[in-house]
């Protein structure tokens, strides 16, 4: 039986223009704020930390840190 991905939070190896996926699902967790984040909605990430975040306001002071 094939299970829809729909509802469930992908896994995905984050690169430095694009990701790959690695468990199929339909959105990942914001890093900062918890968020969920669909994944055709997914612009703002980091490479070093493999997180993803909501926006480029939650983005900034992570990719900063680093």
């Amino acid at each position: 039986m094939l299970m829809s991905p729909a509802g469930r939070p992908a896994k995905l190896h984050f690169m430095a223009n694009s990701v790959r996926v690695l468990v199929s699902g339909d959105h990942v967790v914001c890093a900062a704020s918890g968020a969920r984040i669909p994944l055709e909605t997914l612009r703002y990430w980091s490479v070093a930390r493999q997180e993803a975040y909501a926006s480029a306001d939650l983005a900034t002071p992570a990719m900063t840190a680093e």
